[in-house]
């Protein structure tokens, strides 16, 4: 009698029933069970996108969104527009430096935090928990507004406590962006904390313990066993906070007073809002958007293939 699916014959004649399960659906497995989230963020995300992209080819000003002149299709007249001004160079170098800063501030603090939980008592613990979980549920308007009281020249207690009397931190450029990334760290390292505090309570206590017996630091078991452990997390964080902290909008626009004076602590998506609402230029705006979306596509794209060619699984 032949085989039938399912059996195996092995050297000798004998028959032997193969009970290792077989995964549902195979490789198209995890699709189908990110199917619900794709198709609800396709669309919530697809038409947005696409009316952004289709405005970007139009002569769109407020005059035509009145009526009152027809609209004009300029090809990619905006983007030669966006990529001749010599502004745009300047804030989109801004914005990468302070963008860049701004992740690597919220990743060294949000690790340094999580690894912390893990060798603390349960009361400091929950109360260290709590205090993140409220600096992470408050709103960018308020947190904002709440350092700005903090930093205030004439009444805020951090002058006070420094001696620097009424100095302003939003009048110069450095101290500006300072302000501004200190509050963008305060709101968004609790996602991170969280997150990488989640893995490390996953990874086994014996490697931790084997590692601290070989006489290894805090700072060695971090870089040399939780850090590989932990780099598909890692990979979510650092990509959240790339598109987190490069699309800054609120931060800037409030503490900033939409830019900071003459237009210093423009970032891309302040700079797009001006064009697109100040000047009534919404093509034009729109088409700064479609560039700040293909540089995150290109970033995130090229950091997961970084990371593929070393042999990562993402």
């Amino acid at each position: 009698m032949r085989a039938g699916r399912g059996w195996s014959r092995p050297r000798g004649g004998s028959r032997r029933f193969n009970t290792a399960p077989r995964p549902l659906g195979g490789r198209s497995a995890p699709w189908l069970y990110l199917a619900p989230a794709l198709v609800v963020l396709a669309a919530l995300l697809a038409y947005p996108v696409y009316q952004l992209g289709l405005i970007s080819l139009f002569k769109y000003t407020q005059a035509q969104v009145s009526g009152g002149q027809p609209t004009v299709f300029r090809g990619v007249g905006n983007y030669v527009d966006v990529f001749s001004d010599g502004q745009f160079w300047q804030v989109l170098l801004s914005t990468v430096v302070f963008a860049g800063a701004c992740v690597v501030s919220t990743l060294a603090v949000g690790c340094a935090l999580a690894v912390l939980l893990t060798r603390v008592r349960a009361v400091p613990r929950l109360a260290l928990m709590l205090a993140a979980l409220g600096a992470w549920a408050t709103p960018a308007v308020t947190g904002s507004t709440v350092w700005l009281l903090l930093f205030d020249p004439d009444f805020g207690p951090v002058n006070r406590m420094l001696g620097l009397g009424d100095h302003s931190w939003t009048y110069g450029r450095y101290s500006a962006f300072l302000l501004v990334l200190l509050e963008v760290v305060w709101c968004s390292f609790p996602f991170v904390m969280v997150t990488v505090y989640a893995g490390i309570r996953a990874v086994p206590t014996e490697v931790l313990e084997a590692a601290a017996l070989d006489g290894a630091s805090q700072w060695r078991i971090w870089r040399s066993v939780l850090a590989p452990l932990l780099r598909p997390i890692l990979v979510v964080v650092t990509i959240q906070s790339v598109i987190w902290d490069f699309k800054v909008f609120t931060q800037i626009y409030v503490m900033t007073n939409g830019g900071g004076i003459a237009g210093q602590n423009l970032v891309l998506n302040v700079y797009a809002y001006q064009q697109a609402f100040a000047s009534s230029q919404y093509g034009l705006g729109s088409a700064i958007g479609v560039v700040m979306l293909l540089i995150l596509l290109a970033v995130t794209l090229g950091y997961l293939r970084l990371l593929r060619g070393q042999g990562e699984e993402l």
